[in-house]
């Protein structure tokens, strides 16, 4: 980072409010937004450190677009999803209580007991069937 950009970004966390929406101006040319100082710290120190070492590429920012689902509604988000690994664990609070479950390798372990799924688990915690991934958070709510 070169010296004067880190200078101005020094300068950016000394500002007052009115300080932050004249400097937004001149580097956005646009009347600043109704938005938190902080926010608008982070906006101008984006916008001086894309001058300084440009841009992301067109392509890499169509794909932040779309993940960010900006570009069309029908773009699927991709799965982080993949195998459980042993020792992974999973907690979630329900009715106050809180569900602490181990994944093993023979299974998923909760309350001393070894289950074959996270589904079986959520449908004992919560006497309803319930997918186990969706109860533990790892797959989104169908929309």
């Amino acid at each position: 980072m070169t010296n004067s950009l880190s200078l101005e970004l020094a300068r950016l966390a000394t500002m007052k409010p009115a300080e932050l929406r004249s400097r937004w101006h001149e580097v956005y040319r646009n009347v600043a937004p109704n938005i938190s100082p902080d926010l608008l710290k982070r906006g101008i120190a984006h916008r001086l450190q894309e001058k300084v070492h440009g841009k992301l590429p067109s392509h890499i920012e169509r794909e932040l677009d779309r993940l960010n689902g900006k570009v069309g509604t029908s773009a699927p988000i991709p799965s982080r999803r993949g195998p459980i690994l042993p020792g992974t664990r999973f907690v979630r609070e329900w009715n106050g209580k809180t569900i602490a479950v181990t994944k093993t390798d023979s299974g998923f372990e909760w309350d001393n007991d070894t289950y074959r799924s996270l589904s079986e688990i959520a449908r004992k915690v919560t006497g309803a069937h319930w997918s186990g991934p969706r109860f533990f958070g790892l797959t989104a709510k169908a929309a």
